[in-house]
């Protein structure tokens, strides 16, 4: 009874899917319709508790910190930080690590400091692929915000976040930090909203007006599915026109007629997933092969096999692999891969057993992940040897893809869709963080394409400069301390820690975590917010939820 009133509140929510893939069962196969005729069910999130963050300040400054700015640069230290209300204003050198603080240099009048001395200060986390949890008996949107901004995640890009009205809403609220949440932009499927609850998108003309519907009600951009080319070129140009971004998920079930780069070529922002990639790069086919038993409906034969697409495209370093890569180029594409949420697929043990379940996911959601004919992405019938080894051999050559794709100047962005797969959010993104460094990236680089290349994304369908995710006098103060090296271990930012082993007691201890999260210029308090997590699904276990 729990797993079935989880998988109808995500459905209701508009959550129909990593990326909006339709589901296994009936009901999930008209969740575009659900969406569309859904009520708005979702509740706002609580109001920010007195005490949950501090600030914006008249005159903060972080002291001593060492700054890995986001641009790509070495990370420099100490340097003073000045924040003065929801702003930087100055990034100070006040000497160097081997020699005494320059007292002289540093800057004054501090109305609140925070001692940064050996520890490190980053830009938040711009997280581009999200959906907000609404599992049973859980406080919702709250549960999942607090783990995102315990990780130093500070913009989220909902795909939707859920529907559209509650969305826009919580878009607000977050923007006013009425409510501890990330900033939000909201991006939503052609369709969505009230007002079109009773309508279908059937024609160019409908796509069209959506699309002008959608950007009157405060909408960021389109989430978009292979639709059929004059439709998708009716959204992408009325999209284009207002300045609206956009990005697709090409499903397999409309990959054939529109796949990444035929979407590239109608003015697509950029693309998540892998999906139409691989497409775009058959050597001996124009769809994939499937076995003639292919049935999409049933989701362990869906996600086994597109993975066995692996060796059917022409080979890294070829004309095509390379053309292919260079007109991405030429249309300024961006690639958020979200490697995390089918990680699984390659080692569904190590997912499921993985450190932070037992204390940060609620036990609603747990069972949600578990093998299910109708829950969606809970696709473990009977996974084999031979599922994982075809999963590991797709993350090489998809891998091999980007870390080429960024070293000839192409920017991926980084996105987690996680509640999914054993996926938790705020986690599932330090995952695609280490997964970029598997692919090839230098630490740098992967905190690149987590702050200023994501920054960079928002903000390409406006032509308007960053206002957020690097760390320079100017731009908003969004930004996360951590009191362990990230560019020595990417571990460190995951909640949990890393385990390190204590030569002195000679036992492991957890070290890192992200300390405070920075937000419009607002201090949280990373393990605190980790704590109020601990204690909802201390709660919900106790309910026996």
């Amino acid at each position: 009874m729990i797993l079935k009133r989880l998988v109808s509140t995500l459905l209701l929510m508009g959550i129909i899917s990593i990326g909006g893939r339709s589901a296994l069962s009936q009901t999930a196969k008209k969740t575009h319709e659900d969406e569309k005729n859904r009520s708005n069910t979702m509740q706002p999130t609580p109001d920010r508790k007195p005490g949950e963050g501090e600030g914006p300040f008249e005159r903060l400054i972080l002291r001593g910190a060492t700054v890995i700015d986001g641009t790509g640069a070495p990370p420099r230290g100490p340097m003073d930080v000045v924040i003065e209300g929801n702003r930087i204003v100055s990034v100070v050198s006040v000497g160097n690590p081997q020699r005494p603080i320059e007292e002289s240099k540093r800057p004054t009048g501090a109305t609140k400091e925070i001692d940064a001395h050996g520890s490190y200060v980053l830009p938040g986390i711009i997280d581009l692929h999200v959906h907000t949890g609404g599992v049973p008996k859980a406080p919702e949107a709250e549960y999942v915000y607090k783990l995102w901004m315990a990780h130093g995640i500070t913009t989220v890009r909902g795909v939707p976040t859920g529907p559209l009205e509650w969305s826009l809403h919580e878009k607000e609220r977050s923007a006013r930090n009425e409510i501890v949440a990330p900033r939000i932009v909201s991006f939503h499927r052609p369709g969505s909203g009230e007002a079109w609850k009773d309508r279908k998108i059937l024609t160019p003309a409908d796509a069209r007006e959506w699309v002008r519907w959608a950007a009157n009600q405060g909408v960021d951009g389109l989430k978009l599915g292979a639709y059929r080319p004059k439709i998708m070129k009716a959204l992408l140009d009325e999209a284009k026109r207002l300045s609206l971004g956009s990005t697709a998920h090409l499903g397999q079930m409309g990959v054939g007629r529109m796949n990444a780069i035929d979407s590239a070529r109608l003015g697509l922002t950029g693309m998540t997933h892998y999906y139409g990639l691989f497409e775009s790069l058959y050597k001996d086919h124009d769809i994939q092969p499937w076995p003639v038993e292919m049935n999409y409906n049933d989701e362990q034969f869906r996600f086994g096999q597109v993975a066995r697409q692996w060796n059917l495209i022409h080979p890294r370093g070829s004309k095509e692999w390379n053309g292919l890569i260079q007109e991405f180029l030429d249309l300024e594409f961006y690639i958020n891969p979200t490697m995390t949420i089918y990680s699984a697929s390659r080692d569904v043990m190590r997912a499921r057993n993985a450190d932070w379940h037992q204390r940060y996911t609620l036990p609603s959601l747990q069972s949600f992940f578990e093998p299910s004919r109708d829950a969606h992405g809970s696709y473990w019938f009977y996974w084999t040897t031979a599922d994982e080894v075809a999963w590991k051999n797709f993350y090489r050559v998809w891998m091999q893809f980007l870390n080429d794709f960024k070293n000839r100047g192409g920017k991926v962005t980084v996105g987690s869709d996680s509640g999914f797969i054993y996926q938790l959010y705020g986690f599932g993104t330090i995952l695609e963080l280490e997964l970029l460094q598997e692919a090839g990236f230098h630490p740098l680089e992967v905190i690149r394409a987590a702050t200023l290349h994501g920054a960079e994304e928002l903000n390409h369908p406006k032509g308007t400069p960053i206002e957020f995710g690097v760390i320079r006098p100017g731009l908003l103060a969004d930004l996360m301390i951590v009191d362990e090296n990230p560019l020595a271990n990417l571990k460190v930012l995951y909640g949990t820690g890393a385990p390190k082993l204590n030569d002195e007691t000679g036992r492991p201890e957890r070290v890192g975590g992200v300390k405070y999260t920075i937000k419009d210029g607002i201090v949280y308090d990373a393990k605190q917010l980790l704590q109020d997590v601990e204690e909802m699904v201390k709660a919900r276990k106790k309910e026996g939820f």
